[in-house]
């Protein structure tokens, strides 16, 4: 049967078969990611320990350049009766969701394609794995750089050496959550730059022309959500986001209207 073909009901059945499709293969795969708990939470237990990769490459960065990283040690604790199964549960459910989403992107196209034009489609294919990707190098570069740099320096910060830091587990899973989300939404931004002149509303001479106040308000942005305060993290965070700046601008420039 044809897209034209199908009545409004048809088109409704169709969509709940995508959506129950969509849910069944997320839960198989939080249902897989509860189980494993220990190597689910060796993921997102890492960047607080000493010796991950990140702290590593920067002690051997210090040391090359005569200086010294300090040893740290942040401890965790759960203040809530079910907060530890809670967090399991959510990570879980995160991690199926995150596994189940090629699937889940791929029954909604499939749903919504023959609605399309040719060259609707035609884009289609190439901004969405586009994006996916972006979002998933903005979700890695939070994890490896930027909630690294944050938890050590919010996780050793003291008013005063009697006051001793216990962060809760639900704390740090969610600034972990938040800043991954933030910074997989941050590099989708070649992808909204070309949209934006895909509909007139943009161009790179514009783009050019703004670059200064557009590289002054990525160091704001960059202080914001980085509250350490040497300038190396300052600058190891604005930078991807600003070579983004200049990747879309890159992109607005060959964008045909």
């Amino acid at each position: 049967m044809t897209d034209e073909s199908m009545s409004f009901w048809e088109h409704l059945d169709a969509l709940r078969s995508a959506i129950v499709r969509s849910v069944v293969v997320s839960l198989a795969f939080t249902v897989v990611a509860f189980v494993f708990k220990n190597s689910l939470f060796d993921v997102v237990l890492a960047p607080r320990n000493a010796d991950f990769i990140t702290y590593r490459l920067l002690g051997q960065l210090s040391a090359f350049f005569g200086g010294e990283l300090e040893p740290f040690s942040v401890k965790l604790i759960n203040t809530g009766l079910a907060q530890q199964f809670v967090a399991h549960l959510q990570m879980a459910l995160c991690m199926g969701v995150v596994c189940a989403s090629p699937y889940v992107v791929y029954q909604f196209f499939h749903f919504v394609s023959p609605a399309l034009y040719d060259n609707e489609r035609h884009y289609a294919r190439l901004i969405l794995p586009c994006a996916y990707l972006l979002f998933f190098v903005g979700v890695l570069s939070s994890y490896f750089l930027l909630f690294p740099l944050t938890f050590r320096f919010l996780g050793t910060y003291q008013v005063s050496v009697e006051v001793e830091n216990l962060i809760s587990l639900e704390s740090y899973i969610s600034t972990l959550l938040v800043m991954s989300l933030t910074m997989g939404v941050v590099f989708e931004l070649p992808i909204v730059c070309w949209l934006l002149a895909k509909f007139g509303l943009l161009n790179s001479s514009l783009m050019k022309q703004y670059r200064k106040h557009a590289f002054v308000a990525i160091l704001i942005v960059a202080a914001v959500i980085t509250p350490t305060a040497d300038a190396f993290t300052l600058f190891a965070v604005a930078l991807p986001v600003y070579l983004l700046y200049e990747v879309s601008l890159k992109v607005v420039k060959r964008t045909r209207f």
